[in-house]
């Protein structure tokens, strides 16, 4: 049976505009790899809200990363002052992984 190593997983929902926020942060406490996924659509406190092509306000992505727990709790450290000010949306989950080495 392959082995698994508990690692953390770590999505930031933010509009597109400031996407180089979480990317900045996480290179600032030592994590290299990371994946932007485009968001259609969703819903939130402050109502309902859809992907604007045309203008690209309300366009969001998210950032995903996969991490030690202790380069998690840095990157969760160094956004935490921004989570209000800059709309973000910050969840931290475990893992399993294999090669847990490359994270």
């Amino acid at each position: 049976m392959v082995e698994t190593v508990t690692r953390k997983r770590i999505e930031i929902l933010v509009d597109k505009p400031l996407a180089q926020v979480p990317v900045r942060a996480a290179a600032d406490v030592g994590i290299a790899g990371y994946s932007l996924i485009p968001v259609q659509s969703g819903a939130g406190r402050h109502g309902s809200w859809r992907n604007d092509r045309i203008s690209g306000a309300e366009n969001k992505v998210i950032f995903l990363t996969i991490a030690s727990e202790e380069k998690a709790s840095a990157l969760v450290d160094l956004l935490a002052p921004k989570l209000d000010s800059h709309s973000l949306l910050l969840t931290v989950s475990d893992v399993q992984v294999v090669r847990g080495d490359r994270f």
